[in-house]
């Protein structure tokens, strides 16, 4: 019979290393989806929806009017420009003008403003999730998750199936913020409250 003594120093052994069994992790998992581009991408929208999201579509020739829609829609017409933070790395033509580019401020004055604009690094279709990667596009992760409004443009290429792939296209040592849909919680007697620890807006801008 083991002693509980042994059994303790056994799990302490065990923790440091020491005797510990060789573990095979399978990895037959799926790790590509070969579901056509069009079908990811209504896949994506149905579960942006889902999750209380607005999704407007358009042409690569139109993001810059349609982001402009997109505050309409996250802010109401008449908002300031002045009021939109963006990423640094987001391209000229989808910027509203007078928007303020993020320019390394602390991070509390991030909340003075009304609606973030970004890009992102890849979508998962089959989980409705933006994910954002902390580079210029994304932007630092503050810029996410203070502003009530977030509006964030997804290419078409950016879209995959599923967690596995989207991993494989990911750095793992970058600050990784993951976006299902308006930030939310029913934690207090199960009643919806939004914007709790984000974002209480998120306007997706798919181009396709």
């Amino acid at each position: 019979m083991t002693s509980a003594r042994e059994e303790v120093l056994g799990r302490i052994r065990t923790a440091l290393g020491e005797n510990r069994p060789e573990v095979r992790v399978p990895r037959d998992y799926r790790t590509a989806d070969d579901r056509p581009a069009e079908q990811l991408l209504d896949v994506l929208l149905d579960r942006l929806e889902d999750y209380k999201a607005s999704v407007l579509r358009c042409g690569p020739d139109q993001v810059g009017a349609t982001v402009a829609a997109a505050l309409d829609t996250g802010l109401g017409a008449g908002w300031d420009p002045g009021a939109v933070v963006v990423a640094p790395g987001v391209p000229a033509g989808w910027r509203p003008d007078g928007a303020s580019e993020d320019d390394g401020r602390p991070a509390v004055e991030l909340a003075a403003f009304a609606a973030t604009l970004t890009g992102i690094a890849v979508a998962i279709a089959e989980t409705g999730t933006l994910v954002l990667d902390g580079g210029p596009l994304s932007g630092r992760r503050a810029i996410s998750l203070l502003p009530d409004c977030l509006v964030c443009v997804v290419e078409a290429g950016q879209v995959v199936g599923g967690v596995p792939e989207a991993l494989h296209r990911l750095d793992p040592n970058a600050p990784l913020t993951m976006v299902s849909g308006p930030s939310a919680t029913s934690d207090i007697e199960l009643q919806r409250v939004e914007g709790v620890h984000g974002p209480r807006t998120l306007v997706v801008v798919l181009v396709a």
